[in-house]
């Protein structure tokens, strides 16, 4: 519980808000269990690999084995020795990988593995690592669980030797990603494109599979930035909800309204380190202050904040602590660009919208000096699990209650939203760039050569820029205000369709046509009247080979139809 003052109006209108949102209730989307035997792999250097062996050995339900990692001549193949009790090997590691209940150790020499397998009683895996190497085989910016790097720190050491013996037995955590790969724009026909859930993972738990992607439950330990980073929502925050958080942001401000409360300031902090933050300096907030515990930082986005300042909330702090992955604040920066961007567009002030690491008494300052968004009547769109849906009734309420506010606004590289912009001199309507989009933002024409765009579904993957053989593509990203005009189809081009110079039926557009008779013309397949069933639609193009085998048979071009007699 935080010692929060209840002085003012405000502070009993918190305090009433607070209350209704500690009774909202949340699902997970599935459970991840976990199974751990207590068998111990340690590597390291003899001397410390071995006295902690000798410490863990002790420890109830702890079952170690050693791997020296030290030098091995090649092909001197592993050396096992039996030392007090405990299993000492000796040879070159080739890979190691897994989490807890399901570490998997690989060596440099294959044959060596059957050792291992041994040594496990046939599972092949161990339940925990102790990595005392230097740098350690997994680094990543949040350890797999049951994995401890301690390095050179003697009390990141005994901590780990002190936390071995709590993980022995079966485990759960809530699934906290949903994975829709319908909708993903990680890649097209092996072409890759967007990869921003990949870099936004602090625990290297998505890996890519071409097209799409796979998360490993296992390793995901929700930190929630692919799900802020995702453009189209195919990857989601599973525990909670997006629209279970959106619900109980819109009851809380509305407790605080109702109960005389002004100047709602929302304060976003992870359940740990953030709350022992935010815990130091609770009697020191000022009373409009709310503090909102979510699961980590990186699990609320753009579609969270901007739906806060929908509900009501005049400001937005999101707060950071060391413990906070690079690869997390990256993306919350990343998010905060675009953000306030959309917000300037608007006439709003981006500095109602921070992110911020500071602790005691300058915390305290930055919250109580930040900028106030003024009040305005709260929109009352119910909590949804549509990430581009939910950002549009957010933007779309903020834009109609703004006092001044632009039509358009450009917005920082990498953002989710824009345009294509098409070199018209270059496209000749091939419509790759359409099967490729996966948020069908292009489209073909149904009897009409035709490129279609609708902004609102752009997702500024660039997959259309990658696919188009011509170039003729680019994206732009920018926000357009009107929501009908964004999700209006325009055309980018057009071109009259090119007739079978025999039938007359129409099969391709002129540019082309022309295009592929300019490159083969000078082909030794396409000599003399051969370069003319180019012209021709693929049925009149077969009749006229098969009429053409073994005579002089000219092609039968009527001029009608656009060809030239031969």
């Amino acid at each position: 519980m935080l010692n929060l003052c209840t002085d003012s109006q405000n502070g009993q209108a918190r305090a009433a808000a607070l209350s209704v949102a500690a009774a909202s209730k949340t699902v997970p989307a599935g459970i991840v269990p976990y199974v751990s035997a207590g068998t111990l792999l340690i590597l390291g250097d003899e001397p410390q690999a071995l006295a902690a062996a000798l410490y863990c050995k002790q420890l109830q339900g702890i079952r170690p084995t050693v791997v020296i990692t030290g030098p091995v001549a090649p092909h001197a193949g592993i050396k096992k020795r039996d030392q007090d009790g405990i299993t000492v090997l000796q040879a070159r590691v080739g890979s190691l990988a897994g989490y807890l209940g399901a570490f998997q150790l690989t060596l440099a020499a294959a044959e060596d593995d059957a050792v291992i397998n041994e040594v496990t009683r046939g599972r092949n895996l161990f339940d925990l690592v102790l990595d005392l190497t230097t740098p350690a085989f997994i680094n990543c910016q949040l350890l797999p669980p049951g994995y401890f790097a301690p390095g050179d720190d003697t009390a990141a050491l005994q901590q780990a030797l002190d936390d071995i013996p709590g993980l022995v037995g079966e485990f759960e955590k809530p699934q906290y990603f949903h994975y829709n790969a319908t909708i993903c724009a990680h890649g097209r026909s092996g072409m890759t494109a967007c990869t921003r859930c990949l870099e936004a993972c602090p625990t290297d738990a998505i890996t890519s599979l071409g097209n799409s992607i796979e998360v490993n439950p296992g390793l995901c330990q929700g930190a929630g930035s692919c799900a802020t980073a995702c453009p189209t929502g195919a990857i989601s925050y599973g525990y909670p909800r997006l629209g279970d958080s959106l619900d109980r942001l819109r009851v809380m401000l509305k407790a605080y309204r109702d109960n005389g409360g002004s100047d709602a300031v929302l304060l976003f902090h992870d359940g740990e380190a953030g709350h022992e933050v935010v815990a130091a300096v609770a009697a020191q907030l000022p009373e409009h202050i709310l503090p909102v515990a979510v699961e980590e930082a990186g699990s609320v986005g753009m579609d969270t904040w901007l739906s806060a300042f929908a509900y009501g909330a005049a400001a937005v702090i999101l707060l950071g602590t060391s413990r906070t992955p690079p690869a997390v604040e990256n993306e919350i920066r990343m998010q905060l660009g675009t953000a306030h961007a959309l917000l300037e567009g608007m006439g709003y002030s981006p500095d109602a919208l921070l992110y911020t690491r500071q602790q005691g008494a300058a915390l305290v300052a930055t919250i109580s000096g930040v900028s106030l968004l003024a009040n305005s009547e709260p929109a009352g769109f119910a909590g949804l699990d549509e990430k581009r849906t939910v950002i549009r009734l957010a933007v779309d309420h903020l834009f109609d209650v703004a006092a001044m506010k632009r039509p358009l606004v450009s917005l920082p590289t990498g953002a989710p939203f824009g345009e294509v912009l098409l070199d018209q001199a270059r496209c000749t309507l091939c419509l790759a760039c359409v099967s490729q989009c996966p948020a069908n933002a292009l489209s073909a024409g149904n009897e009409t050569p035709q490129l279609g765009f609708i902004e609102a579904n752009c997702v500024q993957c660039g997959l259309c820029c990658r696919t188009c053989p011509e170039d003729a593509i680019a994206i732009s990203p920018r926000y357009l205000y009107d929501f009908p005009t964004r999700n209006t189809r325009r055309i980018l081009y057009e071109e009259e369709p090119y007739p079978c110079i025999v039938c007359g039926k129409p099969f391709a557009t002129r540019s082309v046509i022309e295009n592929i008779t300019k490159k083969m013309k000078g082909h030794a397949l396409f000599q003399g009247t051969a370069l003319q069933r180019i012209k021709m639609c693929e049925d009149c193009r077969v009749r006229d080979i098969y009429a053409d085998e073994g005579s002089d048979a000219q092609i039968r071009v009527d001029p009608s139809k656009n060809g030239r007699a031969s």
